[in-house]
């Protein structure tokens, strides 16, 4: 049953429903139906489906069937079992287009029924009443699940050579044994489950042109929305944005990093502002600024990079912004980190990290900040951004610090 190789859909399932059934005709006069609660139905099938629109269906139905309140007494037990076929008329009249929650089926078989009497000495007959019955429904459904599905059922039941009465105590019309001579009504609410291994069953997979089109444009569509997120409200959206967590306010170019015409290492925007501020060499930064200064140092913002397999750095100006910090703070000590790519050996890229922070401290102590304020790190390579990168992989030669 599980047997679905190369098919994007299950074929099976295994139907349950409940509900009520109406006898019509034929009845011994004084003996009728009228509340229908009264009356039971159930029945039980599995189907199976060839494609999303055509199936095969067995099914077992047993009813339960007693006089209304003011009919003579009876007690009825109706039994058949059927083979039917199935259309799936929500694939057939492209119910995709609309709903994909709500579907309609229509089934109809020949079947083999029993009739028996409900209780004993109720009924004029005994034994089996034997019949061939024809049966004709439609089945609404609600999807409620890739594994189940709410339906309600409404069919009609034809016998063939029904020789009583549904209530029993008469026999039927003979002249009418060869045709229909029993009719009988089931109203049914139940749940098919879905069988396989596959995401939807046929009952709900649609394959026609126009579904696949619509849904290969909202899979555009949402791919798009998707691909336009800025995550950090740059302007540059997530997938083009080299630096996707860009502070408020920065301006950037169009990869979305933060401009740093100088290549000093500080983003211009906040450049501009201490320059404004603190525009001459030599200059100190205030208490509330220095606490900023600060931040913006130790979050990475202030860092000196370099060219591949090189100890010398390329924005060796980027230490100014430090140093006037630190000028500022004469208590404060710096760590100096040293970094290198993952390309090449690991000791090698150990050494070349040691000697890119012990050249940036140089720096600093050439512009007057004493050695016992400096502590070099060597991290070696930074395995967080991917060497055969090459427009990534330069942010990894670097050297970042932090001011305590």
């Amino acid at each position: 049953m599980n047997a679905q190789e190369g098919l994007p859909y299950n074929k099976w399932s295994f139907d349950v429903n409940g509900g009520i059934t109406k006898p019509s005709q034929p009845m011994t006069p004084g003996y009728y139906s009228e509340t229908f609660p009264q009356f039971f139905h159930a029945d039980a099938g599995v189907r199976y489906m060839f494609n999303n629109k055509f199936g095969i269906k067995a099914d077992y139905g047993y009813d339960y069937m007693k006089n209304g309140d003011e009919s003579q007494y009876f007690r009825t037990k109706y039994n058949r079992v059927n083979l039917q076929g199935v259309a799936n008329l929500g694939r057939i009249m492209n119910f995709e287009e609309w709903t994909r929650t709500l579907g309609l089926q229509g089934h109809t078989g020949v079947g083999y029924s029993w009739m028996q009497a409900g209780k004993d000495d109720v009924v004029s007959f005994t034994g089996k009443d034997e019949m061939v019955n024809f049966i004709i429904g439609l089945t609404g459904q609600i999807r409620l699940g890739n594994r189940v599905a709410l339906n309600a059922d409404f069919s009609m039941i034809n016998n063939i050579s029904q020789n009583y009465t549904f209530d029993g105590y008469s026999v039927a019309d003979q002249e009418m044994d060869r045709s229909f001579n029993g009719t009988l009504y089931n109203a049914t609410l139940g749940l098919s489950f879905y069988l396989g291994k596959n995401e939807q069953h046929a009952d709900w997979y649609a394959n026609d042109g126009l579904t696949n089109r619509v849904e290969a444009l909202e899979n555009r569509v949402t791919d798009i929305e998707n691909k336009m997120i800025d995550s950090d409200n740059d302007g540059v959206a997530d997938y083009l944005d080299l630096e996707p967590n860009t502070p408020a306010g920065n301006m950037v170019d169009t990869k979305g990093r933060s401009i740093d015409l100088n290549k000093n290492g500080i983003p211009d925007s906040y450049e501009d502002y201490f320059d404004s501020r603190y525009a001459k060499k030599g200059d100190t930064f205030s208490s509330a600024d220095s606490n900023t200064a600060k931040d913006l140092i130790n979050q990475g913002y202030v860092a000196v990079y370099f060219d591949f397999d090189k100890s010398t750095p390329k924005n060796a100006e980027a230490t100014n912004f430090l140093v006037t910090y630190l000028r500022s703070n004469p208590s404060a000590t710096v760590d100096v980190n040293g970094f290198a790519d993952s390309v090449g050996n690991a000791s090698y890229n150990q050494r070349l990290s040691e000697k890119r922070a012990k050249n940036v401290a140089k720096i600093l102590e050439q512009a007057g900040i004493s050695s016992s304020r400096i502590k070099t790190t060597a991290n070696g390579e930074d395995s967080s951004f991917d060497g055969a990168n090459k427009t990534t992989s330069k942010f990894a030669r670097r050297v970042t610090f932090k001011v305590n």
